[in-house]
């Protein structure tokens, strides 16, 4: 969803890593080579989502691998008298945990950029924003983001007035948590040279006041108006927010993401650290194909590394919902005559979407609103035909909110849904609002995308949400927020199992990858990427979640993080 993952929230890193996390990405000077010789972890229960060992109590490593799975003892016999043995206590295993749709340059500038999320009352979003320290700034400009205005008692968007008077000559840009709509001050309007003549632009709107004037508040592609007066960040603030980024990943249990867009820019900075061994995470990119970057991602084509895969295109459709943004078929709810905004025409979507197809990409699409989806699937199943890639797993990203008939589409042509859990459970309390009784059927609708045939692949869109996978884990399962409303859950007939949330982050976003042969359980012969958790995800009662924490993270047979007492 998150549509800046670039140089729009830069700012200057003041934390070059996180407590806990081990020493091997390109802040520990390299080596990070994959763990040799044989290591054996125990704990309570080990989840494999292997059919033949579902559960066991131990597993052994080398060399980057599973080794054996089973009891202590048939694993001890496996691994050799000279293994090295740690001893998880009564923590849970599971396989690796990806988040199949997130931002981590995003991630990275949001750790020290004014942080908005959570400010109940504009007056407090204010407070914060005068707080800031100089980490904040980007060269003059003041840079923040997380504000939702759905979050205030008013529920209106705040206005350039409200920023005004204490910085009426330093420019401040300040984002939505969903990344689709920009808040302003007046000299952030001046220097982008917006006016009340200004005309909004292709798949962009800019709010105005009963006077015409600019209100301060620009959405989706309007927020490219500023963007362009803005300066980038310098090669150190942007490498220091990336490794930030993929630390914190590591402490939330991660031992891989799929980047939802990424800049030209940040993909090269990835390939070197990749080259160099030091890449602690796997990164499996979409490429960005709303920018002119994807005229070189096209031309270059896939590529595999070691950590570092690149062979997907993003594309944005619309915007979101909370900003209005989500393209529908009829008007908004609680805004008639606006039916949202299409960020490519269709006609030039199709276009770079066979360019892509037809370069062996898979495509992934962001698609919020109803017409979005239909647009996005109509054009998919075109263009998969054309160029002969039916069989490309091309994905919906978000799939929000959809007609039944399309999502009986989605599965029924062989697409991935791409969706995220914690989205359902911070839109529930304005999302009917925008969209009525009737469309709100095929909203977040996770059981009817499974049943339609579809995998599902689950992730967070951080930073609009926080990478925590427990988070995610327990919005799957419950539909509700962490006081346990509402008491049933929000359309229960939608929650996940705990089995079924789990394969989501394992064995749906391995497929939506095509690492489902290496990665997604814990099976010999598999990548030994795993995540040992304080609760067991599947059959603890779901409000333990919330509380639970990570113990460790590893990846390809490497500790990634221990956090403290493990």
């Amino acid at each position: 969803m998150l549509r800046r993952i670039g140089g729009l929230f830069g700012a200057v890193l003041l934390l070059t890593g996180l407590a806990g996390c081990a020493r091997r990405g390109p802040e520990a000077g390299g080596g990070a080579a994959q763990a040799s010789g044989t290591t054996v972890y125990v704990a309570a229960r080990v989840r494999t989502l292997d059919a033949d060992k579902p559960v066991v109590t131990a597993l052994a490593v080398r060399d980057g691998k599973v080794l054996a799975t089973g009891t202590k003892d048939e694993v001890l016999a496996a691994a050799g008298a000279d293994a090295r043995v740690v001893d998880l206590g009564d923590a849970t295993v599971v396989p690796g945990l990806t988040d199949a749709h997130g931002h981590l340059a995003g991630l990275g500038s949001g750790l020290v950029t004014v942080d908005l999320e959570g400010a109940d009352t504009k007056a407090e979003t204010v407070a914060r924003v005068a707080a800031a320290t100089h980490a904040a700034y980007q060269g003059e400009w003041l840079i923040g983001r997380g504000w939702d205005q759905n979050d205030w008692p008013e529920k209106a968007f705040p206005t350039r007035q409200d920023l005004d008077a204490k910085y009426p000559t330093t420019p401040v840009a300040l984002g939505r948590v969903d990344g689709h709509a920009l808040w302003v001050n007046s000299e952030a309007l001046k220097r982008a040279k917006i006016t009340r003549d200004t005309k909004d632009p292709a798949g962009g709107r800019i709010l105005r006041g009963p006077d015409g004037e600019p209100t301060g508040i620009l959405v989706d592609n309007a927020m490219d108006l500023v963007e362009a007066v803005m300066s980038p960040p310098t090669e150190a603030q942007h490498a220091a927010r990336m490794r930030a980024a993929l630390e914190r990943c590591a402490q939330a249990g991660l031992t891989g993401v799929h980047d939802a867009g990424m800049d030209l820019r940040t993909f090269r900075l990835l390939q070197k650290w990749d080259a160099e061994g030091t890449l602690p995470l796997r990164i499996y990119v979409m490429a960005d194909g709303r920018t002119s970057d994807y005229e070189t991602y096209l031309k270059d084509g896939p590529f595999q590394g070691k950590m570092l895969t690149l062979r997907a295109v993003k594309f944005s459709m619309d915007g979101a919902l909370g900003s209005r943004g989500a393209a529908l078929h009829q008007d908004y709810s609680d805004e008639p005559g606006h039916r949202g905004l299409l960020l490519l025409s269709p006609e030039e979507y199709e276009r770079r979407v066979t360019a892509f197809m037809g370069k062996g990409f898979q495509v992934c699409t962001h698609a919020i609103g109803d017409r979005a989806n239909t647009i996005v699937l109509d054009t998919l199943t075109r263009a998969a035909a054309a160029t002969g890639t039916k069989d490309g797993r091309h994905r919906v990203e978000h799939a929000q909110v959809m007609r039944l008939e399309d999502i009986d589409r989605l599965g029924r042509e062989g697409f991935i849904a791409s969706v995220q859990p914690t989205h359902a459970t911070s839109d529930m309390p304005w999302a009917e609002a925008r969209v009525g009784p009737e469309r709100i059927r095929g909203a977040y609708a996770w059981q009817r995308l499974k049943a339609s045939g579809a995998v599902l692949a689950l992730g967070s869109d951080f930073p609009v949400e926080r990478p925590d996978v427990l988070g995610g884990l327990y919005a799957a399962r419950t539909r509700q927020d962490v006081k346990g409303q509402p008491a049933a859950g929000w359309y229960p007939d939608q929650r996940l199992s705990g089995q079924e949330a789990l394969e989501g982050f394992t064995v749906g976003a391995a497929y939506a990858s095509f690492a489902e042969a290496q990665r997604g359980r814990l099976k010999p012969g598999m990548d030994a990427d795993f995540v040992a958790l304080s609760v067991d995800p599947v059959d603890a009662p779901a409000s333990q979640l919330p509380g639970a924490h990570v113990r460790l993270t590893v990846v390809a047979g490497a500790e990634v993080f221990r956090a403290p007492g493990t």
